[in-house]
């Protein structure tokens, strides 16, 4: 069970998990059940400049998820892995800060800002392939493969690669790749070309289509405590990934006074992700 609050999200979740090892423990089957419940709130700016809840905003979620994982050891060096999910939510799923924009000629940008009207449901189910494979010189291999789609329309597709190569006996360099291709949601759109065009309008960039892909490469220097028995066994860890995002269909709002409403360039980001941690295993 996991609980936690923000100012202005609470979030309950349970999780169980049955697993049976089966073959000669050659396989393992794991079957899980997620279950969540949210409240959202949304938090304004009082005349006195506190921030505190929207007395006018109160909403609830509930999320249910379904899992299936297999894991298969193919040969000494082998391992295969295939996991599923269907996940079904029911409630409030948009964000209450985030706006959806029509046109408006003659207007300041040229367009005008209202509430996001997202559906009350929503069915996705997930599917993904793994394979790891171990090396004679203790490296190891991986790739991996996941499919999405859900009832709003959205598609994605995820490949990754990564490659782990200890180097003598206390140092492990390891550098990874992922692609990730998304395509919208069926009632997305950057503009809209009139309030109230249909029944569900969302403009939040995560229905939008996008790829994205992201290099890494890691360090772990591992360590023993002499003085503490009870310590054998630590890591300082160093990792750099540079992310790059590009949109298909979301622009820079921000530029509407300069190119005008709908001929913004498309939104695009770039973004260097550094990780320094220690680990500690007792």
């Amino acid at each position: 069970f996991i609980t936690s609050k923000e100012p202005d999200y609470k979030a309950n979740t349970e999780y169980f998990a049955v697993s049976q090892d089966m073959f000669g423990d050659l396989t393992t089957l794991t079957l899980g059940y997620r279950r969540g419940w949210d409240q959202v709130y949304r938090d304004i700016k009082t005349p006195q400049g506190f921030i505190e809840n929207d007395p006018t905003f109160h909403e609830r979620a509930d999320h249910r998820c379904y899992s299936l994982s297999l894991t298969q050891i193919l040969t000494r060096n082998a391992i295969l892995g295939f996991n599923y999910e269907l996940l079904t939510d029911q409630g409030y799923l948009a964000n209450p800060y985030r706006k959806i924009r029509f046109l408006s000629p003659g207007q300041g940008a040229g367009f005008t800002l209202t509430d996001q009207v997202y559906p009350t449901t929503r069915t996705s189910s997930s599917a993904s392939l793994q394979l790891k494979y171990y090396l004679p010189y203790r490296a190891a291999l991986t790739g991996q493969y996941r499919f999405f789609h859900d009832t709003w329309g959205i598609t994605a597709r995820t490949a990754e690669v990564d490659y782990t190569h200890p180097v003598r006996k206390h140092l492990i360099l390891d550098g990874s790749f992922r692609y990730y291709h998304q395509g919208p949601a069926d009632f997305y759109s950057d503009l809209f070309p009139r309030a109230n065009y249909q029944n569900f309008m969302g403009r939040d960039r995560e229905l939008a289509a996008f790829n994205s892909y992201t290099v890494g490469a890691g360090a772990s220097w591992l360590f023993a405590m002499p003085f503490v028995p009870t310590l054998g066994k630590n890591s300082i860890n160093l990792r750099v990934d540079h992310l790059m995002i590009d949109y298909s269909d979301f622009r820079n709002a921000l530029l509407a006074g300069t190119y005008g409403a709908g001929n913004e360039p498309l939104y695009k980001l770039n973004a260097n992700i550094f990780q320094v941690f220690v680990s500690i295993w007792f």
